[in-house]
């Protein structure tokens, strides 16, 4: 990785825009770093770029291409799906809240069992640095809700009119897609074009999700990063899931 920057505490990302795959035998790695250092998370994000390691390796900062991206307009709500938000918003036991419980959201999501998956990306060092990233208002979680237990959610990274989605987890069927659905369907609420999925995967194209050159996504993202003066409240419950009906 000799053409891969290693970042200090104050040195600045390369922007993927236009210093891209450094190595080419790791395409979509542009840097590396011994730990998160604090605000490199905010600025990564706002760059296009984002962490993604194991516990035994260093913090690699990463800008795939292409991108998954998510159209919250285009989210797959399938006539059985239908059928499972009604008997949500029927059952007065079940609820969605919205930054409840950041922390619970994200451990679930860190040991939730996932297929072909050995570990979690999903780090202490990571979690603390969401955690922070929650408390300046950036970082958000969705819980679904069962007699008051957590059996479902997801948490995600805003800035501007865009939404970065990190991960989710179930302890029931459908309960990390009722949360997704939610997410969707706030985001057209609030004129929000864009969910970043990251990485391709066939569950994230069962959704609705479609890649994007990065070259595409990184120029949207720029615009749609700036558009900070609007004021927009992460204040919502399981009613949001109407607009799918």
């Amino acid at each position: 990785m000799s053409n891969i920057s290693w970042l200090g505490a104050n040195d600045a990302f390369p922007n993927p825009l236009y210093e891209f795959d450094p190595d080419p035998n790791v395409p979509g790695l542009i840097a590396v770093s011994e730990r998160i250092y604090p605000g490199q998370l905010s600025t990564a994000y706002q760059l296009g770029i984002f962490p993604w390691y194991s516990d035994n390796q260093p913090v690699l900062w990463w800008s795939p291409d292409p991108r998954m991206v998510l159209k919250p307009t285009q989210f797959k709500c399938h006539p059985s799906f239908k059928k499972t938000i009604r008997h949500f918003l029927n059952d007065p036991s079940k609820q969605i809240v919205v930054d409840q419980d950041f922390g619970s959201v994200m451990r679930a999501c860190a040991t939730n069992v996932r297929k072909d998956q050995d570990g979690t990306w999903i780090t202490h060092e990571i979690i603390n640095a969401y955690t922070k990233l929650h408390e300046q208002q950036h970082a958000h979680s969705i819980s679904v809700l069962d007699n008051g237990l957590l059996i479902g959610g997801l948490y995600c990274v805003n800035f501007g009119s865009i939404v970065f989605g990190e991960s989710m987890f179930s302890r029931k069927p459908d309960s990390s897609k009722l949360a997704l659905a939610a997410l969707c369907a706030w985001c057209i609420e609030n004129n929000i074009q864009m969910i970043d999925c990251q990485q391709e995967t066939s569950h994230l194209k069962s959704l609705g999700a479609s890649p994007m050159t990065r070259r595409d996504f990184l120029e949207k993202l720029q615009l749609l990063i700036k558009h900070t003066n609007i004021e927009r409240s992460w204040n919502f419950n399981k009613e949001i899931l109407k607009y799918w009906l």
